[in-house]
């Protein structure tokens, strides 16, 4: 990759700080004014590491976009700073056009491509016509890297949502950015192509050293796909770390009920299951056991069918939770049974 944050000259008065990720936010705010502010990011910290592939996901309006326009300086903080190695970003008021220098941002809705022209120019025109051989060199390899060189005579409009992305992402890969930032990148994308998208994304990774921060609001999509996640909630980081740790032993409720649909219990509700405790307690699908009893406590209410899988809608007048669906034959709607807890989470 082009060592492009060699110094900070759009900001002659910093300091560069040493002994920080790639990428550092602290104490970061941004306020959108209007009739009513609407406080879009809210006092949060994080780090990025190099290299790694990481993810930002959340419910919609939890802030994730907000964040990534802030890590590339389209948007200025209202508190705080983002830092990369070491040094300030730059941002509107520092830069005529702003965003860094170091990445890329692909945005949603394919904003940047040209839809009326063909795939080949819409990537080969970030390049210099100073070396052309260099240049048609460099765009057919970036073709073939995204697996799209037969669609290099094809116009953009004539695309499926899928190759559109590939387009969007070649084009910010040409002139070989040190970060590539994704905002939704799998939105617009078939699920049928989703995997493969993500494999060839995690091989340039591998391949060439590059950093990867994308939003997305499904955690399905890339929960084994990143190396570090940044969960949001109404402008605030509420949870941040590896993928696994996360699913299993997340700082916060609202991180188990989004990577794992978890079943959030207060404790007015947990001894209902046999758990006395005065903390809020996290049950994931698939730690909970049922059998069949006819004079079992609860009783099926809902069998929900999720394709590989099925999910139960278990409980009684009071309460309902959902289950995996364990058994080799699945038991039926209103079925009366006993529920018991191989593990559980406390916050």
């Amino acid at each position: 990759m082009n060592n492009n944050s060699a110094s900070c000259k759009y900001i002659p008065t910093d300091i560069q700080k040493e002994g920080l990720s790639l990428i550092y936010g602290e104490n970061i705010s941004c306020i959108f004014e209007g009739k009513e502010n609407v406080v879009a990011v809210n006092h949060v910290d994080f780090s990025i590491e190099e290299n790694k592939i990481t993810a930002i996901i959340g419910e919609s309006g939890s802030g994730k976009s907000t964040l990534l326009k802030l890590i590339y300086g389209v948007l200025e903080p209202n508190t705080g700073e983002v830092r990369y190695r070491g040094w300030l970003v730059p941002t509107r008021k520092d830069k005529l056009i702003p965003g860094h220098d170091a990445m890329k941002l692909v945005s949603q809705g394919f904003d940047d491509l040209n839809l009326y022209a063909k795939v080949w120019d819409n990537i080969a025109s970030q390049l210099s016509n100073t070396d052309l051989e260099n240049k048609k060199n460099k765009t057919q390899a970036i073709l073939e890297k995204l697996r799209i060189d037969h669609l290099a005579q094809h116009r953009v409009v004539d695309l499926s949502g899928g190759e559109k992305q590939r387009v969007a992402i070649s084009r910010a890969l040409i002139n070989e950015p040190e970060v590539l930032l994704m905002d939704e990148p799998f939105n617009q994308v078939d699920a049928a192509f989703r995997d493969s998208l993500q494999h060839d994304i995690r091989h340039i990774v591998e391949e060439t050293g590059l950093t990867v921060v994308l939003v997305s609001h499904d955690p399905a999509e890339v929960l084994g796909m990143a190396d570090a996640l940044i969960v949001m909630r109404n402008g605030k980081i509420v949870d941040q770390g590896i993928p696994k740790d996360l699913y299993y032993s997340p700082n916060d409720p609202y991180t188990a009920l989004l990577l794992a649909k978890s079943n959030i219990l207060p404790p007015s509700q947990a001894p209902i299951f046999g758990l006395e405790t005065d903390i809020t307690v996290a049950v994931h699908q698939e730690w909970i056991d049922i059998t069949a009893d006819p004079s079992g406590k609860f009783w099926i209410k809902e069998i929900r069918f999720r394709g590989f899988y099925s999910e139960y809608l278990i409980g009684n007048d009071n309460i309902s939770i959902r289950a995996l669906a364990k058994q080799s034959i699945p038991l039926s709607k209103d079925t009366k049974v006993n529920v018991s807890l191989s593990n559980y989470i406390t916050f």
